[in-house]
């Protein structure tokens, strides 16, 4: 019989029998500890409604998180992780590996809705928010769930074995296969091998039949889906030195470690939706802030054949964006911080149409402020993470702006990450 510890004497590595509560931004699910009015816990590999044994693995003034380590009343939406490297303890890549495609889906909205709710103080049910599936990625199984994930970072550790790190820790667990990586990023022979003279690599599958891998000395692979790690020294061992990437009914061409969505589909299903909620005119500007290449400048411009302007800090995405929309001549690229741009006016108006793109963080209130009073008709906003999404929306509101419209993809299956494109009007508009 397993020695439940007292909760006021809790310390990790205690084990605790807790009934699980509803999904929470981060991947894991809300429980308490000593009854309804106890101490909080974060559990990760379970789900709603379930009866666990949770390990404590962090204990945190006001809350706790830990691994569901013995299921003792499964949920009908509980499934055996395709993944044998998916359990506690083990690779911190995907955090709902346990759950159902469809209760995948039910989860992250239910996600996306409680931060708009909360954050945002905007009713989703006014505006039908829910997550939508993305087509099936290029896996052999025909899964959605699996092969979808075109750009894969591998730690490297001690003993010089690549591998993907635990959840929250520089902890690395060598794997011999990522099964939500791309066929292509499969076939490689970087698993088989020792890599001493790096400590991290990272592959590239690209929508248009490109393969690259990159090494990296001095960085730690990142965990999750964000954007690519800086510093350190970077090489090219395979593959070609720009890939090409195909969306928007054009072919882009990106250097390997330049940033792109990681869904094959992702990058043709945000441009169509940005697309079809401002319904671009011939003769509109339009501003693309956060624009990395130039992916959604170069729908719009083609739309509206007039004055379109990317802002982008990153030096590879500013070269990236001028070399790829060189044939549009009305395209033009800032190199500039957004915020600075906007306050220094290194991007003027009048401006009609404003792609914001921010990073995870969010655009944060003195951009948001900047667009609110551009001028602006409408604002397509698109963002990969909710929580950032909703702070930002509760500005805009204070600045007079609504949300009229949001749509979610899940374009990070088996993992927390989804994103969200939302259309803003002034208000009374």
């Amino acid at each position: 019989m397993t020695d439940f510890a007292p909760n006021e004497d809790l310390v990790e590595g205690d084990r605790v029998e807790v009934t699980v509560g509803a999904p929470a931004h981060g991947g894991h699910c809300v429980a308490r500890v000593g009854g309804p009015h106890g101490r909080v816990v974060f559990v990760r590999h379970a789900l709603p409604g379930e009866r666990v044994t949770a390990e404590i693995t962090e204990i945190h003034r006001g809350y706790l998180r830990a691994d569901a380590v013995e299921i003792h009343e499964p949920s009908p939406d509980r499934v055996t992780p395709p993944c044998r490297f998916a359990h506690p303890g083990g690779c911190g890549g995907c955090d709902l590996q346990h759950v159902s495609d469809d209760a995948q889906l039910r989860w992250k909205t239910e996600v996306v809705r409680e931060q708009l709710t909360r954050l945002a103080g905007i009713n989703p049910e006014d505006l039908s928010v829910r997550v939508e599936a993305l087509p099936a990625a290029p896996d052999r199984t025909g899964s959605r769930l699996l092969g979808w994930r075109s750009r894969v970072r591998y730690a490297v550790d001690a003993l010089d074995r690549p591998g993907l790190l635990q959840h929250r820790s520089h902890q690395v667990v060598p794997i011999d296969r990522c099964v939500i990586a791309h066929p292509a990023v499969q076939n490689l022979d970087l698993l088989s091998r020792t890599w001493p003279e790096a400590d991290s690599l990272q592959a590239v599958a690209s929508t248009g039949g490109d393969v690259a891998v990159l090494a990296r000395k001095g960085v730690v692979a990142a965990d999750d889906l964000g954007d690519a790690a800086a510093g350190g020294g970077l090489t090219r061992i395979a593959g070609p030195d720009q890939v090409t990437e195909v969306a928007g009914g054009r072919a882009w061409s990106i250097p390997p470690e330049g940033f792109w969505q990681v869904h094959p589909a992702a990058a043709d299903t945000l441009v169509t939706t940005v697309l079809k909620m401002l319904q671009p005119a011939a003769g509109e500007v339009s501003w693309d802030l956060y624009g990395g290449a130039g992916l959604f400048a170069a729908a719009l411009a083609e739309r509206t054949g007039a004055r379109t302007t990317v802002v982008e800090s990153s030096p590879t995405g500013v070269a990236a964006a001028r070399r790829n929309l060189a044939g549009l001549p009305h395209a033009e690229v800032v190199s500039a911080k957004v915020d600075t741009a906007l306050s220094r006016r290194r991007v003027t108006g009048p401006v009609d149409l404003i792609v914001l793109d921010p990073p995870r963080a969010g655009a944060g209130a003195k951009v948001v402020r900047a667009v609110a009073a551009s001028g602006a008709r409408a604002v397509a906003y698109v963002a990969c993470d909710p929580a950032a999404l909703a702070r930002d929306l509760k500005t805009f509101r204070g600045a007079g702006w609504e949300a009229v419209e949001i749509r979610a993809f899940d374009c990070f299956p088996m993992t927390q990450h989804v994103e969200c494109v939302a259309l803003l009007l002034p208000a009374g508009d």
